[in-house]
């Protein structure tokens, strides 16, 4: 399994912060942290919220001689590999689904890129919530610019 993927498993799963410098286990904030961290998310799913986001990656070089946007196709990869709703466009992919999963997938796009073997990468994300439930959806917003 491409490591991106695997980083996808993690950080779906909430464990994105193994990866994170220690922190002085002194520090009372350190016991208070992870439990302010959860409670968003927890939230999040028991109230439906739902976020859009539209990512896109500029990666340096865009792809290989034999690949031209290999880079960019890596990142799309993770995207299709997360089991949400998506739609790839000329300058970005557009993402939905809730907030819980489309932040740590939106990280992992970005570090596919670097994976893929790019120099480096540049993200440029849009991202849209409501407080209510439900929230945005792609199909809302198109619904009558397409026909």
């Amino acid at each position: 399994m491409p490591r991106s993927l695997v980083a996808l498993a993690l950080l779906a799963a909430g464990t994105a912060g193994a990866q994170t410098a220690p922190t002085a286990p002194t520090a009372p904030k350190a016991q208070t942290a992870p439990k302010a961290q959860a409670a968003p998310a927890a939230q999040a799913a028991s109230t439906g919220q739902h976020l859009i986001a539209e990512i896109q990656v500029i990666p340096r070089p865009a792809g290989t001689a034999e690949q031209r946007y290999k880079h960019v196709d890596a990142a799309i990869a993770v995207i299709q590999a997360s089991g949400l709703r998506y739609e790839v466009h000329a300058m970005g992919t557009v993402v939905e689904g809730p907030p819980e999963k489309v932040w740590p997938l939106l990280q992992a796009v970005h570090q596919a890129t670097l994976e893929s073997g790019s120099e480096r990468t540049l993200s440029i994300i849009k991202v849209a919530g409501s407080a209510q439930a439900g929230g945005p959806r792609v199909e809302d917003l198109v619904r009558k610019f397409r026909q």
